[in-house]
């Protein structure tokens, strides 16, 4: 017996490397100092900076790292690879948004029960779309096929990502105060959450949506907001930043405040920070996000939840008799009279918006409209009050 008649077919892992190497050109810049293919990837941060990067008085690096899920099924039973691997990239690279990094380089992790190097390919092909979208390099991987442990025909995909940021320049809701304006920029569906409720309640992937089958909205990736969010950066302060993932708006949002470090006293971290803050600004806030329902609006006004979740609110409520624009409108009803669904609804998915802002209630006009200008439509989604201790971090109003 060989290594293939064990499961694992060397020669299609040498196919589908020869694949990613010219899909992972298209993303590489002067900092990247070999190629794919060595035991490691080698990023030169001196070759950053002299490539025109703004120059930082105290670099951070900062990490994240998820997976896209399974919506990769969706994917599969769409035989659609191509984009699934922008969710990889996203999920991670909106991650790291959030404190204000620019993303370097991202590394993906492929893992299959029988390797296939044209759909291994695809999945990678997602990627550097992904990568070239934010300006990332992908520097590296692993394919690995584990035959007997996973199905021949089943894929998982996941990936980190690597960025940078001035110490000075970090996001992480110091500077939130009580009046700061919630701003969310719209997302381009459920992104990479949820799918194991989606796949659930939405039995035929061909059911008409719009014209169009339902698994086609439904892998429509991630949205991308590193590059104008980066950009918006250099024209307001940005206090406080969430990517909206699983757990949705009830899990996510609250993150956008600052607590201290544990077994930290303010004045620890005030020391820690040189001095440049008062001892109070580094106490744990109990800060609240309200939340303008746009259901309590009767749909009405500027942000608006999509179709798409109506329609995967009806099928959790298990109105299954019900299909296209009959289970959207039944969904629409079922969101706005049933407490517990839109709850879970809100706990699960984006609803609409993919990343949140907090900012000065005076540089919302302008942050609005220089999204809007990039193609990412924002509106003024909520506000921060003051809470206590006992509150749940958000509601709606």
């Amino acid at each position: 017996m060989d290594y293939k008649e064990a499961g694992v077919n060397i020669e299609e892992g040498y196919r589908a490397v020869g694949k990613y190497r010219e899909l992972a050109a298209s993303t590489l810049n002067n900092a990247v100092l070999n190629n794919i293919g060595s035991f490691a990837g080698m990023f030169s941060l001196k070759n950053f900076f002299t490539d025109g990067a703004a120059s930082m008085e105290e670099p951070v690096l900062v990490s994240g790292t998820d997976g896209v899920g399974t919506k990769l099924d969706i994917a599969f039973r769409m035989k659609k690879y191509d984009t699934v691997g922008i969710d990889c990239v996203a999920m991670c690279v909106n991650d790291i948004l959030c404190h204000g990094a620019k993303p370097l380089f991202f590394l993906d992790y492929i893992s299959c029960g029988k390797l296939d190097a044209s759909i291994a390919a695809e999945l990678v092909k997602g990627v550097t779309l992904g990568c070239r979208e934010t300006g990332t390099v992908l520097l590296g991987g692993e394919t690995a096929e584990h035959p007997g442990v996973i199905p021949n025909d089943v894929y998982d995909m996941a990936g980190f990502a690597i960025g940078i940021v001035d110490r000075k320049k970090i996001i992480d809701g110091q500077k939130i105060r009580e009046g700061d304006t919630l701003l969310g920029i719209a997302s381009s569906g459920p992104h990479s959450n949820g799918f194991s409720l989606i796949r659930k309640v939405i039995d035929n992937l061909d059911e008409d949506f719009g014209g169009a089958p339902i698994g086609k909205a439904l892998l429509e990736p991630t949205r991308l907001y590193v590059k104008p969010v980066l950009e918006l950066m250099n024209e307001v302060e940005i206090r406080g930043m969430a990517h909206i993932t699983g757990g949705g708006f009830y899990e996510n949002v609250p993150r956008i405040f600052y607590r201290s470090p544990e077994k930290q006293t303010p004045k620890d971290i005030s020391q820690r920070h040189k001095g440049t803050k008062s001892d109070v600004d580094f106490a744990e806030y109990n800060f609240t996000a309200v939340i303008y329902n746009p259901l309590s609006l009767g749909y009405e006004g500027g942000w608006k939840v999509p179709p798409i979740f109506a329609r995967i609110a009806c099928g959790v409520k298990g109105d299954s008799h019900l299909f296209g624009a009959d289970a959207q409108k039944a969904g629409e009803e079922i969101l706005c009279t049933d407490s517990d669904i839109r709850k879970l609804m809100f706990n699960t998915y984006n609803m609409g918006l993919g990343f949140v802002l907090a900012l000065a209630p005076s540089d919302v006009q302008k942050a609005a409209a220089f999204l809007e200008a990039r193609g990412f439509p924002a509106w003024e989604i909520g506000r921060v009050e003051k809470g206590t201790d006992a509150a749940e971090g958000l509601h709606f109003v």
